[in-house]
């Protein structure tokens, strides 16, 4: 496979791994592959920041190819998006029942506070996932879509919503950049643990009373 160097790192990057989308694992066997990767990068990303990740050391610690890793993964970004969107859907098989007679919003800002607190568990690779699902272009990494689309089911199945309206869907986003915003905050040293939780308790009863199935005033 015809390839090109990288200046700043030395790498030999597949030129085709640019011009089409990622590969979707279609055996048990690539299954297997993908997920080592993934796990791989969530040990090297734990202990380096994302500039000084090398995808060549990825692919030698997963022990397959660099092109095999280029081909689920065509940059860094792919790589990271794709180790966020594997938590996201792991926090979500992991949800525990709310406690009775609490308050949708208070469920929802539970569950984000919850989440907060287990990606800043590992803070050098939560600036990378955030890094890479924030510029990552939904046409491109398909992962990124994926984050969003699974914190917004999370999101409107703990307030009960089936069927969500404009307003919903839009209340959601603003509560997931809102989120986004607080984490970042958090990372930089700017926020304390208690101010990310009250923020996001806030935000969440703020932006969310006005959901569709909101109760109405009498």
């Amino acid at each position: 496979m015809a390839g090109s160097t990288s200046k700043v790192t030395g790498e030999t990057v597949p030129r085709i791994a640019a011009a089409r989308p990622p590969a979707e694992p279609s055996s048990p066997e690539q299954h297997d592959r993908r997920q080592r990767i993934l796990r791989t990068a969530v040990r090297i990303g734990s202990e380096k920041p994302l500039e000084r990740v090398q995808m060549h050391e990825v692919a030698k610690a997963s022990e397959v190819a660099i092109g095999t890793l280029y081909r689920y993964f065509p940059s860094k970004i792919h790589l990271f998006a794709a180790v966020m969107a594997a938590q996201v859907d792991r926090f979500r098989d992991e949800i525990p029942p709310p406690a009775p007679a609490t308050h949708p919003e208070d469920v929802v800002g539970d569950l984000l506070v919850a989440a907060s607190k287990e990606l800043l568990r590992r803070p050098v690779l939560a600036t990378s996932m955030l890094q890479s699902a924030n510029t990552a272009n939904v046409a491109t990494v398909s992962d990124a879509l994926k984050i969003d689309r699974t914190f917004s089911a999370i999101v409107l199945e703990s307030l009960g919503i089936e069927v969500p309206s404009v307003q919903d869907v839009t209340l959601v986003r603003l509560l997931m950049q809102c989120w986004y915003g607080v984490l970042q905050s958090s990372l930089n040293g700017r926020m304390s643990m208690a101010d990310v939780e009250n923020d996001i308790r806030m935000a969440c009863r703020l932006l969310l009373a006005s959901r569709s199935n909101a109760p109405k005033p009498e």
